[in-house]
């Protein structure tokens, strides 16, 4: 089968598969290096903007982001080079371009240029980050750049601090301190102005401290009358004399007006201290005081226009910065509201997981006591499909809480909707038409396809109870893009594109207030018992979590169209494959549990003991690390992720990992508060057994995490050459067996697994490819001439069963090898079980005598 390389990358990436490289320094697409093949494949998919400039020539690659920076430049930059494309920039990038083929990584943040991408000259500015790339030889043959543009960001930034100072010019020019007051009558915060003339320090100056720079005579009165207009609501009029930083008492004027709230409270004070000294000394003169006080009163009748003039402009000022002040607010009390929600539903969580892993783990012991007795066994059975709704019922929770471990995969949305066609007639009944309506072209989309199956159905049957059962229900499914323009108008979105699915019922509709509370949790305006008011406060969070955006567009008696912006994926579709279950295996290991639910660790207790292990147990990971200083041996440390106490669970696994090397470690939890889950993933190299888990599930993820842990501790110190590609040939010793050579993709996310077979196979005489995740494998089976994929099956992200269905697409005859310790073999055909811990000859072994698929039969007539 031939393969269209680069895959996706959008127009950039149509462009590179269509453009004639022979006629650059590059040459043909065929001939290209794995690592320049790796490279174009990186900066096409990248959704930042990215180009690469490859060779003494500095010939241009990008990405469709880059594009838009490029303006009129591009198409016809693709392929170019940067001295000839950008020759205004020439100056800057030549000095850049040597120092990055010289090795050395640069960053240029908020750079200012001048390009002609329109036509004309233009400022802009960029955030400049360049990185070498390497060869196989270790030869710098190119330098990447990321480039983010910030022009509007700092043109904003200009604007801003032009208008304070054209607002700083009006009150020197009215000779004029501004300062502001809490609403409680305190000076709080950064007062430039005020700490200017008097000299304080803000520690001096907050809450009544400004009063010290007030003259003692005129300190109480000021005090008095401040306080009545406070407890007034009133304009503050004033006059006394303050000390000066220089040590000088000047008399002033003061004005103070305070801020009103759209509830009618005050927001906070404004007000100006004016200079009126000349004033005051004038009055003193007896000889003049007609002609001073004809004077006192035309100044007085300039300040008070200027402070008329000053208000309108404090004024205007004050009603803008309310209602930018009033948008923050909404935004973050909504941010606060349900940032305290997650916080409690995720303890909720936990505790319920918790209960349900005592339920579940006590079910499934019990039923081993009452094999054959098939009344009470399907009691049994009943009771651990309450246990399984109550699991959905806590992933619903946290889901709203954006606090649940996705497992996100590249989903294929029309399949997926297709798929789910039988499920939706069976949920909303026949009494409701529904019909799918598919753009054509639809990208792929990033997202975990369990939970946004359980998405579309709740938004289906949500519909269906607004139609009150006969209705007609439009699944529609298109690609969109959220422009700039867009993204501004709703703060929590990010420009960029999306596979949107939308779903349409005619019901009842809603009116705007319900629209407000439509996706808080609990919140129903159904019947009492009709529903736990959590469907769409899941969906909500789950595509708020996946990075996506929400919509919802309603009228009362019109209906309802809810839309869902999933962010597109530029990756191959991922292969579901399904695992065959082996019968549940223990083992003799001794294993420490640190749980601080009395009810959930004798369960689990039970559970393992019950499986074969030597079980010991701790309260809390305090206590845990006593048994560990104990000096007893122990094989793998299960602890639950959030306990009471000063030291936490991921602190208990390090310690016990320092004094006891070889231990293997398994977090379990319901809720893993980001202790060891960010962005939604699981931290990379950390095992997580989520609750409530079966017996089953138990039991196979504890012999993997220990096989893992043997298989490490077989392998021994890392060699010092951890180069990401290695081969070797076979030594003399080797080569008078009698048997061939073949060459192996070795694919294992742990470093030291990996290094020390591929060291193995390298010693029997095998040429070996490693890669440490199935996405770099896939760049090297598209390169190398693979005879057997070698792979784990649990990998971060795609998973080993996926790569070899992959595998398998760019090369059909890839022998396969599933190395693992987890009894779930994966049904593949021809493929082989590798156990861990494994041996030198049992890896010799296995790929030597490891063979393709059977070919099929083709009948000739």
């Amino acid at each position: 089968m031939k393969t269209v390389w680069p895959a996706g990358g959008g127009e950039a990436g149509a462009l590179v598969r269509a453009l004639d490289w022979s006629a650059t320094s590059l040459g043909g697409r065929q001939s290209w290096p794995a690592h320049l093949r790796g490279a174009v494949d990186t900066v096409v998919n990248s959704l930042i903007p990215k180009v690469l400039m490859w060779g003494p020539d500095h010939v241009m690659v990008y990405n469709d982001s880059y594009s838009r920076i490029l303006g009129n430049y591009h198409p016809a930059a693709m392929g170019g080079r940067v001295a000839e494309v950008l020759k205004e920039l020439w100056d800057f990038n030549r000095v850049v371009l040597s120092k990055g083929l010289a090795g050395e990584v640069q960053s240029y943040p908020e750079q200012r240029m001048t390009m002609l991408r329109h036509g004309q000259a233009e400022e802009v500015v960029f955030d400049l980050y360049y990185t070498p790339i390497r060869g196989d030889d270790g030869v710098v043959a190119g330098v990447l750049c990321t480039v983010l543009e910030t022009t509007e960001k700092v043109q904003a930034e200009r604007e801003l601090l032009a208008s304070n100072e054209r607002f700083r010019a009006a009150m020197n020019a009215v000779n004029g301190v501004l300062w502001t007051n809490s609403a409680d009558g305190r000076m709080l915060g950064e007062q430039p102005g005020w700490a200017a003339l008097t000299g304080q320090t803000r520690e001096q100056y907050e809450n009544h401290g400004w009063s010290e720079a007030v003259h003692p005579g005129d300190r109480q009165r000021t005090i008095d009358a401040w306080n009545e207009a406070v407890a007034g609501r009133s304009m503050f009029i004033c006059e006394h004399r303050v000390i000066r930083h220089d040590g000088v008492w000047r008399d002033f004027s003061i004005r103070g007006v305070p801020t009103f709230g759209e509830d009618g409270a005050i927001a906070e004070w404004v007000g100006v201290h004016t200079d009126i000294t000349e004033q005051r000394t004038a009055e003193t003169s007896l000889t003049d005081h007609a002609h001073r006080l004809e004077r006192q009163i035309r100044h007085r009748e300039r300040a008070e226009e200027q402070l008329r003039a000053l208000n309108e402009s404090l004024e205007n000022r004050v009603v803008s910065a309310i209602q930018e002040r009033r948008q923050a607010e909404v935004a973050l009390a909504q941010a606060q509201k349900l940032e305290t929600i997650g916080k409690l539903t995720g303890g909720v969580a936990h505790d319920f997981n918790n209960l349900l892993q005592v339920v579940s783990g006590n079910l499934q012991l019990l039923a081993k006591d009452i094999a054959g007795n098939d009344r009470a066994e399907r009691r049994v059975a009943n009771a651990m499909a309450g246990v399984s709704r109550g699991a959905k019922l806590a992933s619903q929770l946290l889901a709203f809480g954006r606090r649940q471990a996705l497992e996100p995969k590249v989903v294929n949305v029309t399949r997926f909707v297709r798929g789910m066609d039988d499920m939706l007639r069976r949920a909303i009944g026949e009494g409701i038409e529904i019909e799918t309506v598919m753009g054509g072209g639809l990208w792929n989309t990033f997202i975990d396809p369990t939970q946004i199956e359980n998405a579309l159905l709740n938004l289906a049957i949500n519909a269906r109870d607004a139609m009150d059962g006969q209705g007609k229900l439009t699944v529609e499914l298109g690609n969109a893009h959220l422009d700039d323009t867009y993204a501004r108008a709703h703060s929590e979105v990010t420009p960029g594109q999306y596979v949107m699915l939308a779903v349409s019922d005619t019901g009842c509709g809603m009116s705007a207030e319900v629209m407000e509370k439509v996706f808080e949790p609990f919140f129903s305006t159904k019947a009492e018992g009709k529903g736990s008011g959590l469907g769409l406060s899941m969906v909500y969070g789950f595509v708020k979590q996946s990075g996506g955006h929400v919509k919802i567009y309603s009228e009362v008696g019109h209906g309802t169209t809810i839309r869902l912006y999933l962010p597109r994926a530029v990756g191959a579709e991922d292969v579901e494959v399904r695992l065959s279950s082996e019968p549940v295996v223990g083992g003799q290991e001794t294993i420490l549990v640190v749980e601080d639910d009395a009810e959930v660790r004798d369960t689990v207790v039970e559970l393992l003991t019950d499986l074969g292990y030597r079980v010991l147990k701790a309260v809390d990971a305090q206590s845990g690390l006593s048994v560990v200083e104990s000096g007893i041996p122990i094989d793998l440390l299960f602890t639950d992720v959030v306990m009471p106490g000063t030291l936490k669970s991921p602190e208990l696994a390090r310690k016990a990992k320092e004094r006891l090397p070889n231990v293997a470690v398994l977090f379990t939890s319901g809720y893993t508060e980001n202790s060891i889950v960010h962005g939604g993933r699981l931290d990379a190299g950390l095992e997580l057994l989520s609750k409530p888990y079966t017996r089953e599930a138990l039991a196979r993820k504890v012999r993997h995490v220990l096989a893992n842990e043997k298989q490490r501790q077989a392998a021994g110190p890392a060699r010092s050459d951890a180069a990401p590609l290695s081969s070797a040939r076979p030594t003399e010793a080797v080569q008078q067996r009698s048997f061939t050579p073949r060459t192996v993709l070795f694919v294992e996310d742990d470093s030291l697994i990996r290094m020390n077979s591929a060291d193995m196979l390298q010693e029997a005489g095998h040429v070996v490819i490693e890669a440490g995740s199935a996405e770099d494998a896939l760049v090297a089976l598209e390169a190398a001439p693979i005879e057997v994929l070698v792979t784990d099956v649990n990998l971060p992200g795609m998973s080993g069963p996926q790569l070899a269905e992959k595998a398998r697409r760019i090369r059909p005859d890839v022998a396969v090898v599933f190395a693992t310790g987890d009894p779930s073999a994966p049904g593949l055909e021809g493929a082989v079980i590798l156990r861990k811990p494994y041996g030198a000859s049992d890896l010799d072994r296995v790929v030597i005598e490891a063979k393709g698929p059977a070919p099929v039969a083709v009948k000739v007539s």
